[in-house]
């Protein structure tokens, strides 16, 4: 095989999420599709659009010429008008067009991947027009199919693949985001420590620790005496990770000990996801 072993996990990843998704909507009846995801402002449809619609950007396809209508209320800044481009010019796509559509984008990326030779620090164009690794591009693709995924299954209630290969890439890929969540964002106090135990299909037990400068880091070891510790479920964890849910919409699935205004702050700035 050509592909780079670094790349293999982010390639199967994203391939069984991208079967899924093929699986959930392929026998969607047309009003389906208009349902509501957890994605802020995002159908199934719409969510589907952006999934297709990065993948044709990892293809190299050129971005469409659109203009955007002015009464998208979910779209704020510029990194959502861009990701928002791909969506809104498939919005009144019928079923079998969007079915159409993501068989032959699966088809051309599945041939892409069979045949990369670049090596995983190759730069290459992301989203926003930034250059980034192509490691980096491929394991943000498996992170977004995967959460997507998530989405359709919670707006179709079709739950699954909690413990996927694309579990495991968001896990890891979240966990890097606690902390800064923990130390710039909650501005969790210097030299503490905060436990965060998540249990499920997806089980692991992390510290960040505070230093005396306020820099976070993630660490596998437990602490005595921690700040504060939370105890919760992987499905609870990566909703408010990725901001699907709040805090409030948590409500007692999270468990947490130690200082209540620190606790508060941590969960209202948990998002890692824009």
């Amino acid at each position: 095989m050509s592909l780079h072993p670094t790349l293999q996990p982010y390639a199967d990843a994203w391939n069984h999420s991208i079967d899924a998704i093929s699986e959930l909507v392929n026998p969607l009846a047309e009003a389906e599709w208009n349902r509501r995801t957890p994605c802020p402002g995002w159908s199934v449809r719409d969510v589907v659009s952006h999934v297709i619609g990065l993948d044709c950007e990892m293809l190299g396809d050129p971005r469409p010429i659109h203009a955007l209508p002015r009464d998208l209320f979910h779209v704020t800044n510029e990194a959502q008008r861009y990701m928002e481009m791909q969506v809104d010019v498939r919005r009144h796509h019928t079923a079998p067009e969007m079915t159409s559509e993501l068989e032959y984008t699966v088809i051309r990326r599945n041939r892409q991947i069979r045949n990369e030779t670049r090596q995983p620090d190759t730069v290459v164009r992301g989203p926003m027009g930034k250059e980034i690794t192509l490691e980096h591009a491929m394991r943000m693709r498996a992170f977004d199919v995967w959460v997507h995924e998530q989405d359709l299954r919670t707006a179709l209630g079709r739950p699954g693949n909690l413990d996927s290969p694309g579990a495991l890439v968001t896990r890891d890929l979240l966990l890097a985001g606690l902390p800064k969540v923990v130390a710039k964002k909650a501005e969790a106090p210097r030299s503490s420590a905060i436990v965060f135990d998540v249990h499920g299909p997806v089980e692991f037990l992390r510290t960040i620790r505070v230093d005396i400068q306020g820099r976070g880091t993630l660490e596998t070891a437990p602490a005595l005496g921690p700040a504060a510790s939370f105890s919760l479920d992987w499905e609870t964890y990566f909703r408010l990770a990725c901001g699907r849910i709040g805090a409030e919409a948590a409500g007692d699935r999270v468990k947490t000990e130690g200082d209540p205004e620190l606790t508060a702050a941590i969960l209202r700035n948990f998002a890692v996801t824009p």
